[in-house]
């Protein structure tokens, strides 16, 4: 997998970047390569866990922590939210709960954050003039079968429908969508590299046909980046990445370990989707990525078809199984020392 894929040409100097969850993986990433690769008058981190914000600090050399700003708050908290967006010009909101099973068991939890959330995020947003917001989401937002995957459903609609809030502000929404992230916490190839270094002698399978799509954490970033480039107001970006196999994932961590076949978890599919027919109609071909544009029409955004680019064939479906791209076990092998560094 290139790493170098979705580099963002963008000009981040003297800009000031908001990172919702920016104690998460994503956003830890998305801190380092600002710093290392741009000039940003400043980098906020907005998370509610104390002992990450104090982790994160003490990661950062003297000089980072002249350009980064730690802010406590959870995106519950319009004031607050408020609060840390003045002089802000870009929002990066990567805030959200994440795990299926929990969010089914907690599920008014769920709501407050992702969708909830959602809502002040725009609010905030709209009131303080931020110029652009770009919101993390995920394929399982896609015919959702579970409650996390209905909560970024509905988040992704507030962040689209937000653009017709926005002519007075100037402010512009989009979302960004992927598959899963290869090595990035609660991800399967830490849970496998655990049970191994615990002395496991088999590691568990939800079905030995199940397929995912994979961005590394480096890419995700580009990606997300780059898509700034590129915003109008109202996408939905899905960049074009491959799938892999569970059963070559083993055989890449583990080869010729034995497997326990411990069914689908409730709410997980086999497998995964990020754009549908009927999402097909409304998705773009940018190249190396497709934007879902939105079904009504905001009075200042222009079509990418206006540029060129042409619509998907009629009936497509980006789904992970269906892909012409894979990981071979090969290219597993290959990736798994920098994903799991």
């Amino acid at each position: 997998m290139d790493n170098m894929k979705f580099a963002s040409k963008i000009d981040l100097s003297g800009k000031s970047i908001l990172i919702t969850g920016g104690t998460g993986s994503f956003g830890k990433a998305l801190i380092r390569h600002l710093l290392d690769k741009y000039s940003p008058r400043r980098i906020i981190i907005f998370a509610r866990g104390e002992y990450n914000h104090f982790e994160l600090q003490n990661s950062l050399t003297d000089d980072e922590k002249l350009k980064v700003r730690f802010f406590i708050g959870d995106v519950r908290d319009l004031d607050r939210l408020i609060m840390a967006f003045r002089g802000v010009d870009i929002v990066i909101h990567a805030a959200a709960q994440k795990q299926v099973p929990l969010a089914e068991y907690n599920p008014f939890e769920c709501i407050r954050t992702n969708v909830m959330g959602a809502e002040n995020i725009v609010q905030a947003a709209l009131r303080t003039e931020v110029k652009n917001v770009v919101a993390l989401s995920t394929d399982k937002a896609v015919n959702p079968i579970n409650l996390y995957g209905a909560s970024k459903l509905a988040s992704d609609k507030i962040f689209v429908a937000a653009n017709n809030l926005s002519s007075q502000s100037g402010s512009k929404f989009s979302v960004v969508r992927y598959g899963n992230v290869l090595g990035s916490r609660g991800s399967v190839i830490p849970f496998f590299k655990k049970l191994l270094s615990e002395g496991a002698t088999e590691l568990p399978i939800t079905d030995t046909q199940m397929t995912r799509f994979w961005i590394t954490l480096e890419q995700a970033v580009n990606f997300t980046l780059s898509c700034l480039d590129l915003m109008r107001g109202g996408e939905v970006f899905v960049p074009k990445i491959p799938s892999m196999k569970i059963m070559d994932l083993v055989e890449a961590i583990a080869p010729g370990i034995p497997t326990k076949h411990v069914g689908i978890r409730p709410g997980e599919k086999l497998h995964e989707i990020m754009i549908t027919d009927y999402n097909a109609r409304h998705t773009v071909d940018l190249g190396d990525r497709f934007a879902i544009e939105p079904e009504l029409s905001f009075t200042s955004r222009k079509s990418y078809r206006n540029d060129g680019f042409g619509n998907v064939p009629e009936g497509f479906e980006y789904t992970s199984n269906s892909n012409s791209d894979w990981l071979t076990i090969e290219d597993l092998v290959k990736i798994l020392p920098e994903v799991c560094a």
